[in-house]
C-alpha cells in the first residue's frame, strides 16, 4: 500500500466520521448556528476543528459587542495555525463561553455542545434560512 493509499483511506474515514447535526445551519467559513427564537448560538463544525488539529487557545468578544453577519468575532489558535472566526449572522453578544478560556480543547471534543463560542441576540433571524443545511455542508466538504 502506498502513503497515498493509507492517507487517502484515512481521509475518508476521518470524513465519515464527521458529525453534523441535522437542526443546525452552516457557513462556507465553516462554522455553525443555533437558532432558538432571536438568539443564535455559533461555534465551529467538526469538520473545522479536525482540520486545525489540536486548539491551544480561543480569543473571543466581550458581551454587548456588535458583530456583523460574516464579519470576524474571533480566533481560534492551534497547534499548526490561528484561524479567525466568522459569524454567519449579525446581531449583539449576549453570552460568551468563557470555559474555553480554561478549556480550548473543548472545541475539539465536543464542537457542537461544550465548545460553543458565542450567543448573539440576532438583527435578522431570516439570515438562518440563507444558510447551508446539513446535507448542503456535507456536500461542501465532501464529507
Amino acid at each position: 500500500m502506498t502513503g497515498y493509499e493509507v492517507r487517502n483511506g484515512l481521509e475518508r474515514r476521518r470524513k465519515d466520521r464527521m458529525n453534523t447535526p441535522e437542526d443546525l445551519r452552516y457557513s462556507t467559513e465553516h462554522e455553525w448556528v443555533r437558532l432558538e427564537g432571536d438568539v443564535a448560538t455559533i461555534g465551529i463544525t467538526d469538520f473545522a476543528q479536525s482540520e486545525l488539529g489540536d486548539i491551544v487557545f480561543v480569543e473571543l468578544p466581550s458581551e454587548g459587542d456588535t458583530v456583523a453577519e460574516m464579519g470576524v468575532f474571533g480566533a481560534v489558535e492551534a497547534v499548526k495555525t490561528v484561524s479567525d472566526l466568522y459569524s454567519p449572522m449579525g446581531g449583539t453578544v449576549t453570552e460568551v463561553n468563557d470555559d474555553l478560556e480554561d478549556n480550548p480543547e473543548a472545541v475539539n471534543q465536543d464542537p457542537y455542545g461544550d465548545g460553543w463560542m458565542i450567543r448573539l441576540k440576532v438583527d435578522d433571524a431570516g439570515v438562518f434560512t440563507s444558510l447551508m443545511t446539513a446535507a448542503d455542508y456535507r456536500t461542501f466538504t465532501g464529507a
